[in-house]
């Protein structure tokens, strides 16, 4: 590779790390093509699956800023850059390493720190954003249901009451006439 490849791929991938919220390093040793292909198919339009040298990625990250990494790049190293939710991503690579025990998840990068393999594991284990929102919502909603049964149950108390009142005083009245 020439001087001005290495130098544009360096730039290439630094530009993915200042971009991407989170990172997960692996290594594909073992992987096929089409195994490659998969991975990146499983990992949606918001993850960009990248197979690059150590040297190149060592380079790149210093130039981005992020630290902690380099001894994560030994051996063949492919890179997921996640931009958007990093639960989805790394659920994914986690299925997949699962299913094909030669993917081996090596670590990460997020919110400007390093992950271990169990920190990008427990990321993995998370429900997706869309989930807990839709829990937040439904949690939110049956508050305000209770809030509002609240609100009714005096006026509806009141209600009977008078009903109840009324209904003794005609059953007096009709007790006094006779």
């Amino acid at each position: 590779m020439a001087k001005a490849e290495k130098a544009t791929a360096v730039a290439d991938i630094a530009e993915k790390f200042k971009e991407a919220t989170a990172t997960v390093v692996t290594e594909y040793r073992g992987l096929t093509v089409s195994n490659l292909a998969e991975l990146r198919r499983s990992l949606g339009d918001g993850t960009t699956y990248t197979v690059a040298k150590n040297t190149l990625v060592k380079r790149a990250a210093a130039e981005a800023g992020i630290e902690g990494l380099d001894d994560l790049f030994a051996g063949p190293t492919a890179i997921a850059f996640i931009s958007g939710e990093p639960v989805d991503a790394a659920k994914a690579i986690k299925k997949f390493a699962k299913d094909n025990k030669a993917l081996v998840v090596k670590g990460g990068y997020m919110d400007g720190k390093a992950l271990s393999v169990d920190e990008v594991n427990r990321i993995a284990d998370l429900e997706s954003r869309e989930v807990l929102l839709s829990k937040l919502a439904g949690a939110l909603k049956a508050k305000q249901s209770q809030a509002a049964a609240l609100f009714v149950a005096p006026a509806s108390q009141i209600a009977r009451l008078a009903a109840a009142l009324q209904e003794k005083k005609a059953g007096s009245e009709n007790t006094d006439a006779a």
